[in-house]
């Protein structure tokens, strides 16, 4: 039998038309022999293989799709997330598509009885078990944040005796990170804090000299050429209260793992600034509140689930009921857009959140990995509300959250340039 090497699951739309004729679901039942073509279509399931594999029927869409998925754990010469005739400790980290997209995807496309025999299937039958097992096997691959999502969305399954080593893996992805961001954001995000508190009596380099100058115009002086500072407006210095509130909302879904690995990190070190108030909030569809745990990120990602459905208006109404300051509050919602809740609710609700105050921030993805498939008319749709969504990687992160705090545009990727060179263009 032919086996299928390929390693990541598309996700094409049930409606697309195949360009073999190959018939969907209603057109097959709707005209005579539609027995006799799902009973071939069921074979062709199980074979497996390329082509039509002496059965005469073709598959597409979701059939494709699905067969795809089974191709990868079953076919015995490709696993999820590895290619054909890699070595099974090589395949987790950035070289190879990631397992994680694996696992959403069969989450996807079979029921939740199902997923869990893939799971364990995956686990046992391709040397997961020994990759997640032994220490100096993990420690022989570089850890990356694409494992690190690998790990998490085989932690349902995965027995209590690896989750430590696991974790081990986690926390130096973890510490890594927090090692590089934490001290720019902590500068940064302060700065805007110092920034957005205004005083008349600022120190030299606290003067705001725009805001200066327009407030002392009428004491021009043509004859100098000079205006005349009457009174000075400048930035202050935050006190230690609690100056803002920050509301992430992330999406955990499978094609989402490494930006909830890389909100966990922002959120505890977010978490770790008295001038704010944190609250770290994930959702499929249900919605978990992470915030008690953002003293340790890693604690975090052992409590998300990655894969399965999304219901953005449910999580976004959660968000809401906690906001107690909309004018100092900043909420941003991490996620694809695809959305399995009420589409025209969701959007009422962003509406509703930035008529009262609150800056609203849409991110399709907080990671390296540039922007994910997502759901361009709700994209569009949140645009038209005057909230851009746009991918965000970690090093600009900072810079977002500083504009939303001091309430000015948020600095938005140029769509045109190059992914390594993306200059900031202000959006409204």
């Amino acid at each position: 039998m032919t086996m299928n090497t390929a390693s990541a699951t598309p996700r094409p739309p049930d409606a697309a038309p195949h360009p073999s004729g190959a018939a969907t679901h209603s057109d097959r039942d709707a005209r005579p022999g539609a027995a006799d073509d799902e009973r071939l279509r069921r074979w062709r399931l199980v074979l497996g293989g390329d082509g039509e594999e002496g059965t005469g029927r073709g598959l597409a869409g979701r059939d494709a799709a699905m067969d795809g998925a089974l191709t990868a754990l079953y076919g015995g010469g490709a696993r999820p997330g590895g290619r054909n005739g890699a070595s099974r400790s090589a395949g987790l980290g950035a070289s190879a598509p990631s397992v994680a997209r694996w696992l959403g995807d069969i989450r996807t496309y079979f029921p939740g009885s199902v997923v869990q025999v893939m799971q364990r299937d995956a686990i046992d039958r391709l040397g997961l078990s020994t990759l997640l097992l032994e220490p100096e096997i993990l420690e022989s691959v570089e850890p990356d944040v694409r494992l690190v999502g690998t790990l998490l969305s085989l932690n349902k399954a995965m027995p209590e005796t690896t989750k430590e080593t696991a974790r081990a893996v986690v926390r130096k992805v973890v510490d890594d990170l927090e090692q590089r961001l934490a001290t720019r954001t902590r500068a940064t995000v302060t700065g805007a804090l110092d920034r957005a508190t205004r005083t008349d009596r600022p120190r030299h380099h606290d003067i705001d000299w725009n805001r200066t100058i327009r407030a002392n115009l009428r004491n021009y002086l043509p004859e100098y050429g000079t205006v005349v500072p009457e009174r000075l407006i400048g930035y202050g210095r935050a006190a230690r209260s609690v100056k803002k509130d920050v509301i992430l909302c992330i999406d955990q879904s499978g094609s989402m793992a490494a930006s909830v690995v890389h909100a966990s990190v922002f959120g505890a070190v977010l978490a770790s600034m008295r001038a704010l108030r944190t609250r770290l909030v994930v959702f499929d569809t249900a919605v978990v509140d992470l915030t008690d745990q953002l003293d340790d990120p890693v604690d975090v990602l052992f409590g998300t689930q990655l894969g399965g459905g999304t219901d953005i208006n449910r999580a976004l109404a959660y968000c809401q009921s906690k906001i107690t300051r909309p004018a100092d509050t900043v909420v941003v919602l991490v996620s694809d857009l695809y959305e399995g809740g009420i589409r025209d609710e969701m959007l009422k609700r962003v509406a509703a959140m930035k008529a009262s105050g609150v800056q609203f921030v849409t991110l399709l993805a907080l990671s390296d990995e540039g922007a994910p498939a997502y759901d361009h008319d709700h994209a569009a749709a949140l645009g038209a509300l005057g909230t851009p969504a746009f991918a965000c990687t970690p090093d600009l992160f900072p810079e977002v959250m500083a504009a939303a705090i001091e309430k000015r545009p948020v600095p938005v990727p140029d769509k045109e340039a190059p992914a390594d060179s993306l200059p900031l263009t202000p959006c409204r």
